[in-house]
This record gives C-alpha cells, sequence and structure tokens, in this order.
C-alpha cells in the first residue's frame, strides 16, 4: 500500500476490464503540459535510474574508450554504443572496497549496489542497495516504487568461500538481510506494468481500452496523436511477443502442480523462460522503457545475467555456458559475449532516445547503468569494475566523457561514491552511503 499523501504521477491512464494503461507525456493534456519548461531551465519531467548487471567481467582487451563526444574513440565490444556516444560516460577505475579480499563470487556480487560488507554462513547480511533508497524516497511518486527484473533463475545453497548463493542471484537489496524478490518471467512483469489481472489477463489490454483510447486520440494534438499511435503500437508489438511465451509459463506452473520438481530446479525452457535469452532480454529491456515512459516507475534494475551464470550462447558461436567463458575472458569468444552485453545497453538507450519527452527524449530524462562484478573473469580481479552510464538526468549529468580514477587513489575511486552523485542529481541526498561519504570527483 502507498503511504497517506501518495499521489500518482500527473500522467493520464486509459483504463478497461482489470487493467491500467499509462500513458506517456502529451504535452496538449493540461494536467501535465500545462507549465512548459522556460529554455535553459529543467524540465518538469521526472529522472529515472537503471542498472543493468552482467555477471563475471568483461573482455578488457577490447573494453575501451577514448577522447570525447562525437570523436570518442570505442573498443571492440563497446561499438553497439557508437550510435549513442555523446550521451555516455565511459568509467574506469571504480571499485567496491568490500568485494575484495572476500574471495571470489558471492563476495563480489552481493554489495555491487550497497557497498556493503558481506556476512559469511547461514544468516545473510549486507545493506539496503542503491535502488531502493531511491525507491524508498521517490517510490511515493509513482504507481510501481521499483521494477526488480532478471533474465535468469537466482540458484541456491552456499559456495566455496561460505557465501550464501544468493549473493551472486541479487543485486537489488530491500534491507541487510532480504533481497527484493525478482521477476524473471516476461509475461508477469508485463501484467505489472499494465496492472492486468483477473480472468480477462490473457485478453490483449489495448482491446480493452480501445474505445477511451480513440476518445483521447481525437482530443489532443496533432504532434501527441502520432506519440499516442507509436505508444500503443509499441505497446501492442510487445504484447503480441509475450503472449507467446503465457502458455510456455502456463506449462511449466501445471509440471510443477503435478509432479514437481519447483520451477527454480528446472532448466529452460521446461522452467517457463523463453528458449532463446535475446527474446528474453529485448522484452525485458522493453518492459523498462514502457515503465519509463509512462512514469509507472522511475528505478529499475535488470540481471541479464547473475554471478556464475549458465546461460549460453550458441548465436554468438560460444561453445561453453557463460561462466566457465568467463576463464578464458581475453578470447574472441569471451568478447563477442562482452559485445552483445554491451548490446543490451544500447539497445534499452536506444528505446529511450527514440521516445520524445518535451525538448529532449526520455534517455536525456535517465541515468542507464551497466555495471558488472569484476574486471577479469580469468583473475576473480575485482580491483576495478567496468562502468557505463548513459543518459544525462534531465541536465544535470554531463555526457561523452571517459573518466578514468585508476590511478586516484582508493578513496576517489568508490562505487559508493558514484551513488551518491547519483542520487544527489535525483534529488536524494545523503550524508553517506555505504562506504562513501564524498561525491565522485569530476563527475
Amino acid at each position: 500500500m502507498k503511504p497517506p499523501g501518495f499521489q500518482v504521477s500527473r500522467r493520464r491512464f486509459l483504463r478497461g476490464v482489470g487493467v491500467a494503461m499509462a500513458l506517456p507525456w502529451l504535452e496538449s493534456i493540461p494536467v501535465w503540459g500545462a507549465a512548459p519548461p522556460v529554455s535553459g531551465t529543467p524540465g518538469p519531467f521526472p529522472r529515472r535510474f537503471a542498472a543493468l548487471f552482467m555477471g563475471n567481467g568483461i573482455n578488457s582487451q577490447h573494453w575501451w574508450a577514448h577522447g570525447s563526444g562525437a570523436d570518442m574513440e570505442l573498443g571492440r565490444s563497446l561499438q553497439p554504443m557508437a550510435p549513442l556516444k555523446a550521451k555516455m560516460n565511459f568509467i574506469t577505475g571504480l571499485f567496491n572496497k568490500h568485494a575484495t579480499g572476500v574471495g571470489i563470487h558471492p563476495g563480489q556480487t552481493g554489495n555491487i549496489l550497497s557497498g556493503a560488507s558481506l556476512q559469511r554462513g547461514a544468516v545473510l547480511k549486507g545493506d539496503v542497495s542503491m535502488d531502493q533508497v531511491l525507491a524508498n524516497h521517490l517510490g511515493q511518486e509513482t504507481v510501481q516504487p521499483s521494477m526488480v527484473l532478471g533474465c535468469e533463475q537466482p540458484i541456491t545453497g552456499y559456495h566455496e568461500t561460505n557465501f550464501s548463493m544468493a549473493y551472486s542471484s541479487h543485486i537489488s537489496w530491500q534491507n541487510a538481510t532480504s533481497p527484493v524478490p525478482m521477476e524473471v518471467y516476461p509475461s508477469l512483469a508485463f501484467d505489472s506494468l499494465f496492472d492486468n489481472r483477473g480472468s480477462r489477463r490473457t485478453q490483449s489490454i489495448l482491446d480493452r481500452v480501445q474505445e477511451q483510447a480513440a476518445r483521447l486520440s481525437r482530443q489532443v494534438s496533432r504532434n501527441d496523436k502520432a506519440k499516442l499511435d507509436e505508444y500503443l503500437t509499441s505497446v501492442r508489438e510487445v504484447e503480441t511477443r509475450i503472449e507467446r511465451l503465457r502458455s510456455t509459463k502456463a506449462s511449466a506452473d501445471e509440471k510443477v502442480r503435478e509432479r514437481g520438481p519447483a520451477v527454480l530446479a528446472m532448466k529452460r525452457p521446461d522452467n517457463g523462460l523463453p528458449e532463446d535469452i535475446r527474446e528474453h532480454m529485448r522484452l525485458m529491456c522493453d518492459i523498462v522503457a514502457l515503465g519509463f515512459q509512462t512514469d509507472k516507475t522511475r528505478v529499475a534494475t535488470l540481471l541479464l545475467c547473475r554471478d556464475l551464470s549458465g546461460l549460453f550462447y550458441p548465436f554468438l558461436d560460444v561453445r561453453t555456458a557463460h561462466h566457465p567463458a568467463s576463464h578464458d575472458d581475453q578470447s574472441d569468444a569471451y568478447e563477442r559475449v562482452s559485445r552483445y552485453y554491451c548490446s543490451q545497453l544500447a539497445y534499452l538507450a536506444g528505446r529511450l532516445e527514440a521516445m520524445p519527452e518535451g525538448q529532449g527524449t526520455v534517455l536525456d530524462n535517465s541515468c542507464l547503468m551497466f555495471i558488472s562484478n569484476m574486471w577479469s573473469g580469468s583473475k576473480h580481479d575485482s580491483s576495478k569494475v567496468p562502468v557505463i552510464l548513459a543518459g544525462g538526468l534531465g541536465g544535470t549529468l554531463e555526457t561523452g566523457r571517459v573518466l578514468d580514477y585508476t590511478t586516484q587513489g582508493d578513496d576517489n575511486r568508490k562505487l559508493c561514491s558514484l551513488y551518491l552523485s547519483i542520487m544527489d542529481r535525483m534529488s536524494v541526498r545523503l550524508d553517506r552511503f555505504g562506504d562513501a561519504e564524498t561525491r565522485l570527483a569530476r563527475l
């Protein structure tokens, strides 16, 4: 439940039986477009943050950038970001102190967004992650405080380092002892986005709001009509892809009811997840994009693949699963894996860039952060981690830069200093977070 005084975003909704579809910003709707920003001042648009996580590091030989703006040069693994390099920041040298010197894998992962010291053994203990700090402060302004999505089921048990595998499986934590439940099924994430429920859940949400949509289309300006049509077409395209997966999910649930085992113990596609991870990741990126476009939420995390990932990439001609492939992280095969994950950031950023919002785009009012828990999978090296930011957070974040903190000293290259700086720009000011009390210089 929302706290007293909760106010839903100024966006409008189309409502049908068992469904509520939030709308993107439309300048001709007075409740949202009546106060256009004065030139040179921040607009009335919400600022959003999303973290995209890839486990086990990257191919460092091809993970580099030089120069700035449109002239920025990108390594092979970063080529998917080439069309958006003027709206990105390539950051290197940052590290998470409590993820070093504690052994490999879980202890390098469960605190990637919190900077906390993790506890070994049966009792989980870390701290709240920065996405949930944002959700706790900003969630009252939206219907959904945050979206926590994943493309791979969590794993259970304990690692040889005596850290729980829960640390390897979750990057979003609601408090020191509990990860935020992660939604891995695109159909359920889609239903949550549109409050789609009840006996008609499998029927098209667009069909159920068709009459309201047609009426609204006749009331708005020509530009807004084009924007509304584009939005509805985008929702229809995602919905069509989602519907193909509902039967697979239903079949998995039926198997569990009849004979088990639990879904978590099944491999895809028997567990109801898309067999093609390309489809899975694109759908999850599309759902985040729609959530940001409609202001349904302003905070999201997407675990593309967990630490110790077992995902396979036959479409990349990679013969081993993700984790063993990362042990040969300088190979051409793992470079293709690194580039593929960079392409997920590029896809989501491109989707947001294509969404007009005032004089800019949704990407201009967002910050997407791509991050991994290691620099080198073969060495399990977390002395620095790869970070890319995309988007300008409503003009508060300069873009088109390469920022190298490698030689700045440990006190000046903390991931949590980056998080403090991002939270500042989203109007959430803290004296400290994790192991940091200062903001990241030069950001």
